[in-house]
């Protein structure tokens, strides 16, 4: 199972820099790479808050599952 973070689409919709959105976000551009690299290991509430409400956007736009691919018996 994989948990992926789509924060590039939704930024190149809004023409909006990564530094510019972890300043309004209130975090690090190093931590928004962790995330757009899939290397988070957890989101907190108040951060994905932040995030929705800096592109205006359901938690759904920026995060979707992706099912592990198992082999066929």
């Amino acid at each position: 199972m994989a948990i992926i973070v789509d924060i590039d689409v939704e930024l190149a919709k809004r023409k909006m820099s990564v530094g510019e959105f972890a300043g309004a976000v209130g975090i690090t551009v190093a931590n928004i790479a962790v995330l757009k690299n899939g290397r988070a290991k957890a989101v907190r509430f108040t951060t994905l808050d932040a995030i929705c409400r800096v592109l205006e956007c359901q938690p759904g736009d920026v995060l979707r599952w992706v099912p592990d691919e198992r082999p066929s018996p």
